[in-house]
């Protein structure tokens, strides 16, 4: 038996539909061929894919269209010197089993076309739309946090444990990160200055929380047989089908993809009852010049002396934010709400506002860079649990009988209260404002 006749019979071979004869022939033959060693492991590859994807070619009359197209393909791209009719002997057999036929077409498509193609155009599927962003190797896109679309960008190019960020509402600032050591650079492209950030423990996790946090949402629904088809919508001015799931922590996660390529065009991710996020934009695998996320000050960059530490978030930077917001911001009222959107909004305009106070440079790079920031931090560990309530909208500080912010530290069986004064007490749960 040569190769010519041996691909031909692989189909009727993997499904054991040929006599005692030619199957010992083919077998035979597969011992000292690789070429048909490896034709035959992708029959056998498609085939299983096929036995579970079943709704490939539901339409039978498109089946023996399809299949009196491809046996016609086969027999020019062999070459053989069978007649036309010995040739259709293969669809007599393969029509015997359905699960035959779809793999017939399938595996003999991939010869003639030379690529693996689902006939008919395929369906994207949800293992199909999150394999890029579990395996690319580069990943840049935007995202901001908040549901609206208005809200400051994030354009992030992540290389390995490497990110190199910017904000639509700070220009003129680079953040790049190292997650491996818990290092962040900041370029401030005015000023010609560096810093390093140390962001070692919670901020760490959480600055790895965006793209990782999304990858691993995306690994508990893989195989998740939960995952709903959304269909088809308009997504960013674009046609898109959907997926969405639940996270083993109750994350709500919608994913949209382009519908003929499977590239994902926008994520969608709830955490808890505050915070919301949107991933778009997305590029894959583009090349990226190492310069972009060395954590080494750049040419013609003074890097300022010591490192900030941004360990850590407490309570007391939370309140200070607070008071800073009201004093500076707000004419002595508190914000109507808080959360990592409105923080994110603020800080450009809060700069403006303290250095137009007098201050000096010193005190504004304390309150806008530390403090200010910590305390966003502060709540953003809250945030991801919904684990807080918010009253201070219409309340004025100094007001010590107004309760503003409410939390329950874990593993404490009482609630800290913050009130409209800034004091902090210890309250049980039953005692909580109504």
């Amino acid at each position: 038996m040569n190769c010519t006749e041996c691909k031909e019979l692989l189909v009727a071979y993997v499904e054991g539909l040929l006599d005692e004869t030619e199957k010992q022939a083919i077998a035979e033959h597969l011992k000292d061929c690789p070429a048909c060693q490896a034709e035959s492991a992708e029959v056998r590859a498609l085939r299983d894919r096929l036995v579970k994807n079943g709704k490939v070619l539901s339409d039978s009359r498109l089946e023996d269209e399809v299949l009196n197209r491809i046996i016609q393909e086969q027999n020019v791209r062999l070459k053989t010197a069978r007649k036309a009719g010995e040739g259709l002997n293969i669809r007599r057999i393969i029509m015997k089993s359905r699960i035959t036929k779809l793999a017939a077409a399938a595996v003999i498509i991939i010869a003639v076309l030379v690529g693996i193609h689902q006939i008919g155009g395929g369906t994207v599927t949800f293992a199909d739309v999150i394999e890029p962003i579990l395996n690319a190797r580069t990943v840049i896109f935007d995202f901001l946090i908040g549901e609206e679309e208005s809200n400051p960008v994030m354009h992030e190019i992540v290389v390995g444990p490497r990110i190199r960020r910017t904000i639509s509402n700070m220009p003129g600032m680079t953040q790049i990160i190292d997650m491996e050591t818990g290092k962040m650079l900041v370029l401030l492209d005015a000023e010609k200055t560096a810093v390093y950030v140390d962001i070692k423990g919670q901020l760490q996790e959480m600055t790895r929380g965006y793209i990782e946090f999304v990858r691993e949402v995306l690994m508990e629904l893989k195989d998740s047989p939960d995952v709903k088809e959304l269909g088809e919508q308009e997504i960013d001015g674009q046609k898109a089908i959907g997926f969405s799931g639940r996270g083993n922590n109750n994350q709500e996660l919608k994913i949209w993809a382009d519908p003929k390529t499977a590239i994902p065009i926008r994520v969608e991710l709830r955490l808890g009852r505050e915070f919301f996020m949107v991933l778009k934009n997305f590029k894959f695998d583009v090349p990226i010049d190492d310069s972009q996320v060395s954590m080494d000050v750049p040419p013609g960059y003074t890097l300022q002396e010591g490192e900030v530490d941004f360990t850590k978030g407490t309570e007391e930077d939370f309140i200070e934010s607070l008071r800073i917001w009201a004093e500076v911001l707000l004419d002595g009222n508190f914000p109507e709400v808080v959360g990592t959107e409105q923080y994110m909004k603020q800080v450009p305009l809060l700069g403006e506002k303290l250095v137009q106070s007098g201050l000096s440079d010193e005190e504004v790079g304390k309150k806008v860079g530390m403090i200010f920031p910590r305390g966003m931090f502060f709540l953003q560990l809250l945030e991801a649990d919904g684990k807080y309530h918010y009253a201070g909208k219409g309340v004025k500080l100094g007001d010590a009988d107004k309760a503003i912010f409410w939390y329950r530290p874990e593993g404490s069986d009482t609630y800290r209260v913050i009130y409209g004064d800034l004091s902090v007490k210890d309250v049980d749960a039953e005692n909580l404002p109504k």
